[in-house]
């Protein structure tokens, strides 16, 4: 299988086109660090505010479940995917072509 340009991925795809498709929607914001319910651990309750995210640097992490990363790790962890297919499933979802890398 042809290696996937994750650089190009996590360059091209931005934290918030991840937290769209997972239909986050933060309880609060103070300026691009934005606070939630946890989209992975399924927070019981809506005011959750155990889920951080820094939109600007591309960071995640959940203060209940441990989980943290960039958008393609979100990504990887809610689709329960292997990084390599969760970065196609992603580029897929959202309608982009997959930056494969190519031998020479």
């Amino acid at each position: 299988m042809p290696g996937v340009d994750f650089d190009r991925i996590r360059a091209d795809i931005t934290m918030e086109h991840v937290l769209d498709l997972l239909t986050f929607e933060p309880v609060g914001c103070l300026g691009p660090q934005w606070y939630g319910p946890c989209p992975l651990h399924e927070s019981t309750s809506e005011r959750s505010r155990c889920f951080s995210v820094n939109v600007a640097l591309g960071r995640y992490c959940c203060h209940r479940c441990h989980s943290h990363g960039n958008q393609l790790d979100l990504w990887a962890a809610a689709t329960k995917l292997p990084l390599h297919r969760a970065a196609i499933d992603l580029c897929q979802r959202l309608g982009r072509d997959v930056p494969w890398l190519r031998r020479r």
